[in-house]
């Protein structure tokens, strides 16, 4: 019994922990529209429906400096704080809208 309870606050405590695109994409929004359907800063590709994997890839890539344009480094600073299920999260949610 004292295994099943710990077990139970286990998978409470990791759900209440999991990333949450919707609430990832918040930040996302003010740049590339809340539909993501706008060219960030007018540079931009329009990311909306993206798959998950390119978003992934993209993300991943502002993170380590090797994708982007001439804003990769204001993109670098934004995906800097997500971790990689922040970032699958995200990639999930966009590929939605």
């Amino acid at each position: 019994m004292k295994k099943l309870a710990l077990a139970l606050m286990f998978v409470g405590v990791s759900s209440l922990m999991a990333s949450n695109g919707a609430d990832l994409f918040k930040r996302c929004a003010g740049c590339h529209g809340k539909d993501a359907g706008k060219h960030a800063l007018g540079a931009s590709q329009i990311i909306k429906g993206w798959d998950v994997a390119k978003t992934e890839e993209a993300l991943h890539g502002y993170k380590k400096g090797t994708y982007g344009g001439k804003k990769k480094g204001l993109m670098k600073g934004q995906v800097m704080r997500l971790s990689d299920a922040d970032i699958k999260a995200v990639a999930e949610y966009i590929h939605g809208l």
